[in-house]
This record gives structure tokens, sequence and C-alpha cells, in this order.
């Protein structure tokens, strides 16, 4: 929820898609990963059926499907907004990454 109401704000949106798997964050900045295709494919409906301009890939703080430190989350999450961005999803405007701290602050980190 506190990436929803953070894109609502900070970007003006009434309705946010959310595609989510457990560790998402390592999980996308591993691009050979076997998930990675069907969460881009997610990404490409969002997108292009639903008309998503913003792409926000997540971490957070206490992750149970990612327990590492947060320096590995921030950098993991860097390396997601990469992959993303070599989708070359043309009719995406942005691609951000965040991290949710322990009091469920979002803060854009890429």
């Amino acid at each position: 929820m506190p990436v929803i109401e953070w894109m609502k704000k900070n970007y003006g949106l009434d309705y946010i898609d959310t595609i989510t798997e457990v560790g998402v964050d390592k999980i996308v900045s591993q691009a050979e990963d076997k998930r990675v295709e069907l969460i881009k494919s997610k990404v490409e409906i969002s997108v292009n059926a639903h008309g998503s301009k913003i792409i926000v890939i997540a971490g957070h703080h206490d992750c149970a499907g990612n327990p590492v430190s947060k320096e590995t989350h921030l950098e993991q999450i860097k390396n997601a907004v990469g992959v993303i961005k070599s989708w070359n999803i043309q009719s995406a405007d942005k691609i951000v990454g965040v991290w949710v701290n322990e009091y469920w602050d979002v803060n854009i980190i890429s």
C-alpha cells in the first residue's frame, strides 16, 4: 500500500496496476531468472492494454522472500531498473526504483 499511495500522490494517478512477486527486486535484477519473462509479460499488458505510463520496481525492509541487507536490496533495485529499461517498452514514460524503509516511507533509488 505505501507504494500505491506514493504513486497516487506523486504522479496524480487514480488507478495502479500491481504486479507482485516475492523478492521481485532480486528476480528482475537477475535477468536470467525464468520468472522474469512472466513479469515482463504482465508489465507489457499493463502498459500496452491498460495505458500505464510509469513502471515502479520496489524493494522493502525486512523482506522475507529476499532476506538480504538494505545495501544489497538497493543494488538489486538499481539493476532491476536497468533490466526493465532493456525491455524497450516504448509507451512507458518512466521507470523508477524505490525502497520502502522500516517506517513504510518510499524513497526513490533510481
